[in-house]
């Protein structure tokens, strides 16, 4: 769960979004802060202009005493909160419904009822001399100031709303394209362990890109497929062609080893030649061997097989060879394991293969066992383990290609094919072949399927 929230997130339409959002709410702080900074001086402006009309039509009366008389009028009727109006006459006397007062903090307007407070808020102001006294009339900013909620209100209904919608689309983008891209990745998995089938499916709602991309890895793994088919076909090819000339050269061999002289230099010499055209003739006869199972003729011939009784035979067979070498085989059953449909020959061959493996390429004294149970499935499970020097883990998937052997292993008999024909015998059966480190030694996992 963790993992796929953190590749969510490091997804790239995710990044595209959040990238956008920022780009969107950056150009959009920088709109609403000028166009509150316009408004504001628009506003400010717009009372200037109000305080220089008011200022004006006091100055239309003709004495101080008019003056005063018509402050004290309009001031009546006037909220001071909203707007002040002070005329200090030239007799000293203040009137209006406010006065300026002065202190350290600075100017401040106050009533002139016997309370003398002052009134909150900010206020604009324009201070004139008339008629040998001052006059004052102040406008409230309340309403310029009233600009910042508003514009936040806007900021909130506009830009956290579009914010949050383009974040989820981005997560259902980056969702989205989490799952193309573990189709991708899944197909790229199966390519890797050898599945040249595998193909991406490319649905109708993938974006281009991403389709391309798929489309590009299905014609690389049609053209490795297409090659791969033809190495194989042309090694089968090979390996028949040469099995008639190589019987021949045998047949030869053996007339001539009757012709020369025995426990002679020659007779020695042609003794190991037929050693090595034998081991010639094994290698083809694996080759063809392989190219028939992975071709799945062998299927028409599948039928129920007890998977434990081929696994006592082939013990029962290589308990001589183990006896030999000093090695300890053994095989253990639990109750209730299941049959397996397959072809017994075939099935024999794999489990012949694995213990000749492990019999060849562990020194003696090993312990090799064989463990046949039932799965949670319900399935069969054969797991083949020993005590040798085990295989390193880079080199585990490359052992089961034809032919591949280990460096330490060069000077020992065998050709590479034995895994291959067992990683052919196990697909063509539907089982899951998994090699692993019986620490020490190696571990061969097969798990049947339906």
């Amino acid at each position: 769960m963790r993992t796929g929230l953190l590749q969510v997130w490091r997804s790239m339409p995710l990044r595209l979004a959040l990238l956008l959002v920022a780009l969107f709410t950056a150009v959009s702080l920088l709109g609403l802060a000028a166009s509150y900074g316009y408004t504001q001086r628009s506003f400010e402006q717009a009372m200037r202009a109000d305080l220089r009309q008011d200022l004006a039509g006091f100055r239309a009366a003709p004495n101080a005493r008019a003056v005063a008389a018509l402050v004290e009028a309009e001031s009546r009727e006037t909220d001071p909160n909203r707007m002040v109006l002070s005329y200090a006459a030239p007799s000293g006397r203040i009137y209006g419904n406010g006065a300026i007062a002065r202190d350290e903090a600075g100017f401040h307007i106050v009533s002139l009822g016997r309370s003398r407070a002052a009134y909150e808020g900010a206020y604009l102001s324009l201070t004139d001399r008339l008629y040998g006294g001052v006059i004052t009339i102040a406008r409230s900013r309340a309403e310029i100031e009233a600009l910042g909620d508003v514009f936040r209100n806007i900021l909130l209904i506009s830009l956290l709303p579009t914010a949050l919608i383009a974040l989820s689309g981005g997560l259902v983008l980056a969702r989205r394209s989490k799952r193309h891209v573990e189709v991708v990745g899944s197909a790229l998995d199966r390519m890797t362990r050898g599945d040249l089938g595998a193909r991406v499916a490319v649905g109708p709602r993938w974006s281009d890109d991403l389709a391309q991309i798929g489309g590009k890895l299905n014609q690389m793994a049609t053209a490795q497929e297409a090659s791969v088919t033809t190495l194989k076909q042309v090694s089968s090819d090979i390996a028949h062609d040469l099995r008639t000339p190589l019987q021949r050269v045998a047949l030869r061999l053996e007339d001539l080893e009757g012709k020369v002289p025995p426990d002679s230099e020659q007779a020695d010499l042609v003794a190991r030649t037929r050693a090595e055209v034998a081991e010639m003739g094994h290698v083809f006869q694996a080759l063809l061997q392989l190219a028939q199972v992975e071709a799945g003729a062998a299927r028409a011939r599948f039928a129920p097989v007890d998977l434990a009784q081929v696994c006592q035979t082939m013990v029962e067979v290589h308990e001589p060879s183990a006896a030999e070498t000093g090695h300890d085989l053994c095989l253990e059953v639990a109750q209730g394991v299941p049959m397996v449909r397959g072809d017994r020959a075939l099935l024999g061959q794999m489990v012949s293969n694995l213990i000749e493996n492990a019999l060849r390429h562990t020194p003696p004294g090993s312990r090799i066992a064989l463990q046949l149970s039932r799965q949670a499935s319900g399935q069969a499970r054969l797991r083949v383990t020993d005590t040798g020097p085990g295989i390193p883990a880079a080199e585990r998937v490359k052992v089961l290609d034809r032919l591949y052997r280990l460096d330490r292993s060069r000077n020992t008999p065998g050709n590479g094919l034995g895994l291959s024909l067992v990683a052919a015998v196990a697909q063509l059966h539907g089982a899951a072949l998994e090699l692993g480190d019986n620490d020490p030694g190696l571990s061969v996992d097969l798990k049947f399927r339906d």
